[in-house]
């Protein structure tokens, strides 16, 4: 017997792998009805004693027809055949493989037919898909609606939201569970799951499809201690009609509070309007408040309208009016949580929310606890307004004319030195252009070029001819919008740099 190496004599015994496959493993197959698809299925033929003819399908959809000369498959779905298809090959006693290969409604085909199963029509190019049932045709009052979500169907209720969106011809909606079986989604924005409601963000005037979802994710890292506000793209369909893009998003609300630990019995305020200034005049007037909580709308708390309902509210718009120096000083901590409420100028200052100062916000205040911050509504950031104009990246704004929050701690000292040290650390972390350029990138391609198109043959034509906007002649396609949005975020660090 021959003496073992070193090493050898530990050596495991050789395992018998098998012989190598011969099908092909491949990831999901997408295309639209209509168009052609050839699947290669055998991939090694020279594996031993195995040929195209041993490849058995248990079943294929209409139409589609494999070819054991090449070992190929050979699919044109019909105009009826949107859903995605799990095809399995099997060489018998030997082994087997899946083939997933979605089909997308052709929607824009003249002669198009309904999706004939929306519960075998969970993903569309891998996006998720949400099928809406009847659509919401109000703002005010919730009807049931049933909700189809990758297949899975839920009894609910939908309402439309939004005001400047509720004019596009695509609409903003919330979506309501019971709360025996809320909304899950445990594989996008890191598991966004246990929702009573859910908002899904019209992306009609947001050629990049992705300024809401960016502006929230900054916000989110600017500090974790921030109420975070989870966001993801999807597919919506009202009932058969392709509607496109959407972002999927936390409703904010008594929940949300809840699930982050702040309680869910206080008071929650969104601003609707730049009266919502903490000031005692309106916006851009000389003319007093008939109520000093004007510009601000009532969303969860007891009582929710009448005598006290905005108490709470009223004392801090007045405190931040009437209070000395020293007095503002002293309390302001207590009152709110001021880290917070500084990120707010931050942000808005860094993405350009001309929209973002003075509305479009939550205030949540817990009896006992300090008012809480939370931004909404990001379609006039990164380079454009509110109604798509390009913005420079060289025009700033500290935006006290529109937010007296904003005027008094610009005014005082110690809040200001704050403000610079928390601006300096943002702009040398969560703010660097290459980060935010990352997760710009990484959000866009998060939306397939096919998806993209689909979405821009729908409602290209009425996004440039919208009366909000339709003098611009600077469209551009959604790549070219992203290139914008990179040299746009680059210009703006160099900007706010200077500054800080």
């Amino acid at each position: 017997m021959t003496d073992a190496g070193p090493g050898e004599a530990d050596a495991a015994p050789a395992i018998d792998a098998g012989p190598p496959a011969a099908l092909c493993q491949s990831g999901p197959q997408w295309l639209s009805e209509g168009e052609t698809l050839t699947l290669a299925v055998l991939c090694n033929q020279d594996a031993p004693e195995v040929s195209g003819e041993d490849v058995v399908f248990a079943e294929l959809p209409a139409g589609a027809s494999y070819d054991p000369a090449s070992g190929s498959l050979s699919w044109t779905p019909g105009l009826d055949q949107a859903a995605v298809y799990d095809l399995v090959a099997e060489i018998p006693g030997r082994e087997s493989a899946h083939f997933t290969v979605g089909v997308a409604d052709a929607w824009d085909q003249a002669d198009n037919l309904p999706i004939v199963d929306r519960n075998a029509y969970p993903l569309e190019y891998g996006m998720p898909v949400f099928f809406l049932s009847p659509p919401a045709e109000s703002r005010e009052e919730y009807a049931f609606c049933t909700i189809t979500y990758r297949g899975v169907d839920h009894d609910a209720y939908c309402k439309k939201r939004g005001r400047t969106s509720f004019d596009f011809p695509k609409n903003s909606y919330t979506l309501k569970f019971p709360a025996a079986a809320p909304f899950d989604e445990p594989e996008r924005a890191g598991g966004f799951v246990d929702k009573r409601k859910v908002v899904l963000t019209t992306t009609f005037d947001d050629v990049s499809y992705v300024r809401h979802r960016l502006a929230f994710e900054l916000w989110n890292q600017l500090d974790p201690a921030h109420v975070q506000i989870q966001t993801y793209p999807a597919i919506v369909y009202l009932e058969d009609e392709f509607w496109g893009i959407y972002n999927v998003t936390d409703h904010v609300d008594e929940d949300l509070m809840r699930q982050q630990g702040l309680g869910g019995d206080g008071h929650l305020y969104k601003t609707i309007s730049h009266d919502a200034n903490f000031r005692a005049t309106r916006h851009r007037s000389d003319a007093l408040k008939d109520s000093l909580a004007e510009g601000f709308e009532k969303k969860s708390g007891e009582p929710e309208e009448g005598p006290g309902a905005f108490d709470d509210l009223i004392d801090l718009v007045s405190f931040a009016i009437e209070a000395d120096d020293d007095t503002f000083l002293a309390e302001i901590d207590t009152r709110l949580a001021l880290d917070e409420y500084i990120d707010w100028l931050i942000f808005v200052t860094f993405i350009a929310g001309d929209d973002n100062a003075g509305k479009n916000s939550y205030h949540y205040h817990q009896s006992g606890g300090p008012w809480r911050f939370v931004p909404w509504d990001f379609n006039a950031t990164f380079g454009q307004n509110w109604q798509t104009f390009r913005r420079s990246a060289q025009d700033y704004e500290n935006y006290t004319s529109l937010n007296h929050l904003f005027e008094r701690f610009l005014a005082l000292p110690s809040i200001s030195a704050q403000i610079d040290a928390r601006y300096r650390a943002a702009l040398d972390g969560v703010l660097q252009p290459e980060r935010v350029t990352a997760l710009l990138d990484q959000f866009y391609a998060d939306v397939p070029a096919a998806v993209r198109a689909r979405d821009q043959r729908r409602w290209r034509d009425e996004f440039e001819s919208f009366d909000y906007w339709n003098e611009r002649d600077n469209f551009l396609s959604p790549d070219e919008e992203l290139d914008y949005m990179r040299t746009w975020i680059a210009e703006r660090w160099t900007r706010i740099d200077s500054l800080y």
